[in-house]
């Protein structure tokens, strides 16, 4: 009870538990830590959250999400922007090499961009953020040039707020990497990542490990460590990604001291790895626990029963069952570790049982049968559904569990057909970027929960507002607007455990679930 308390308390206070210790670092070493599975590229054209974790730590991007998920300088260590909002540009910062001795210079951005632009007809594996920057969805770059070695400059057919933030989103990997990359034909030459970053690659053994080595001459950043933006000075001679992909298995080489760092714990085990002398770091996540709701459905068109069920599901309880203590309720599209995020964004229809029967027999429902679709693949979810069928019962509604496989599950979301889902939307740094995952018409895209022209023209204001507190207060006009109409019941954002060694110094968790090794020291 006293361990749950302390995690209650840590969460309400959004605080990250760090590894630190007094005195300066040490020096040497090597940190392991442990990736469920390998990655798939060393030039990020194949693809997924592994892979960028162990990739953001050989190259450098422009700009990086700090920790409260702002944008911040990384490479480019400042940047202006034109009066009109249509120019970028960003100014390198001095003395950056490469890992085998070349400078680090302007152009060599331009090149990589220029060749990832053109992928989308160049090759069987097109860049994956394409859409964010050729205009399909918006924004559009009109051009990219060097005007000088330290200089970068952007032009924009139109101002954009989304710009600098799909800039710096880790999936985007718009980092600089040097040309020497590529052959004579412009091929990616294999075992190659010639980047910039704090730490070099010494050997990736397929299957087993990545390891990286300390870049000796890497000149970091003076801002402090901050998310991906800030100081990234090493203290560990290696870090090796060790791939372990059962979670069991992973704790136990962490307990025999076989490897340094375990990522993304699961909340039930928190207690027990602690008593194994072992150090939990948190951060609350970004990942969106939520019950979808099909609005078109005859039953659950009716706005009375979609409130009804809101009063009748405890969020706070399911938030402290499912997370330990650590998460706290929230059902809006504004995550605890945002920028923008305050109280007003957790207000909701209280946990009322009369009320919500009041509203039910308002609404003349009479016990018709009402499917609620989950799948085992994702725990979580399923304990979701689980906890959420209790509650929905407990004022006569009559729901039912359907267990469906993942694959079928997403295909019914993407069909539209389902009446409950109880589903978890994947973590996205930009409060607008989750909005935008469920908002907008349902005819053009059934997975659509959110489909009110109303609220759809908050969402567009307040992705063209020009600062973070004009684009908090459309948030919040949106918010209460979904308080009114419960589109879908946003449950909680399940929190970032990581676990550490006793000997790790320094190591944080952070929103974005991905492990940073800098800054990090072991103690000998």
């Amino acid at each position: 009870m006293r361990k749950m308390l302390f995690f209650a308390m840590l969460a309400m206070a959004a605080l990250t538990t760090h590894f630190a210790q007094a005195g300066e670092p040490q020096r040497g070493g090597t940190l392991s830590i442990v990736i469920p599975s390998d990655i798939r590229s060393l030039d990020a054209t194949r693809f997924n959250a592994i892979t960028d974790t162990v990739l953001h730590h050989i190259y450098e991007p422009l700009v990086g999400f700090r920790d409260d998920l702002t944008v911040g300088p990384q490479l480019a260590e400042s940047w202006d922007v034109s009066a009109d909002g249509r120019i970028y540009t960003f100014h390198l910062r001095q003395g950056t090499t490469y890992h085998n001795g070349d400078k680090v210079v302007a152009g060599d951005f331009k090149w990589l961009w220029d060749r990832r632009m053109a992928s989308a007809t160049s090759s069987d594996t097109p860049w994956l953020c394409i859409p964010e920057f050729n205009g399909s969805r918006g924004l559009k770059v009109e051009s990219v040039e060097a005007t000088d070695d330290a200089t970068i400059v952007f032009q924009l057919a139109a101002p954009s707020t989304q710009f600098l933030t799909h800039l710096a989103d880790p999936v985007c990997n718009a980092w600089i990497a040097s040309p020497k990359n590529v052959d004579a034909v412009g091929q990616w030459i294999d075992g190659s990542a010639i980047g910039s970053g704090p730490f070099e690659l010494k050997e990736w053994k397929k299957g087993q490990y990545v390891a990286l080595g300390r870049f000796a001459n890497y000149v970091p950043l003076t801002q402090k460590r901050d998310g991906y933006s800030g100081d990234r000075t090493t203290y560990v001679d290696e870090v090796r990604f060790v791939v372990i992909p059962d979670k069991t298995a992973a704790e136990t080489a962490l307990f025999a001291g076989q490897v340094d760092i375990v990522p993304s714990i699961q909340s039930s085990r928190v207690e027990e790895i602690e008593s194994k002398g072992v150090t939990i770091s948190s951060a609350p996540g970004l990942s969106h626990a939520a019950i979808l709701i099909q609005t078109q459905d005859p039953l659950l068109s009716n706005v009375k029963i979609r409130l009804a069920m809101a009063h009748a599901i405890d969020l706070a309880q399911i938030a402290q069952v499912m997370s330990n203590g650590v998460a706290q309720p929230n059902p809006s599209g504004v995550p605890e570790a945002s920028a923008l995020f305050d109280k007003s964004f957790q207000d909701w229809p209280a946990y009322d049982l009369e009320s919500a029967k009041r509203l039910l027999a308002e609404a003349g429902y009479k016990g018709e049968l009402i499917k609620l679709q989950t799948n085992k693949s994702y725990t979580s979810m399923y304990e979701n559904a689980v906890i959420v069928q209790g509650m929905l019962t407990a004022i006569g509604m009559n729901v039912e569990i359907e267990t469906l496989d993942w694959a079928t599950q997403v295909d019914n979301l993407f069909a539209g057909k389902f009446q409950l889902m109880s589903f978890g939307y994947a973590p996205r740094a930009d409060p607008l970027v989750i909005y935008g995952a469920f908002m907008g018409k349902k005819s053009e895209k059934p997975a659509n929960q959110w489909d009110d022209p109303a609220a759809f023209d908050i969402y567009s204001k307040a992705l063209a507002a020009g600062n973070l507190e004009e684009r908090k207060t459309l948030l919040q006009k949106l918010h209460a607007m979904m308080v009114e109409q419960i589109p879908m019941l946003g449950l909680y954002y399940p929190p970032v455990l990581d676990a550490a060694s006793p000997k790790v110094v320094g190591y944080e968790a952070w929103a974005l679930d991905k492990p940073r090794a800098w800054g990090v020291s072991k103690a000998h």
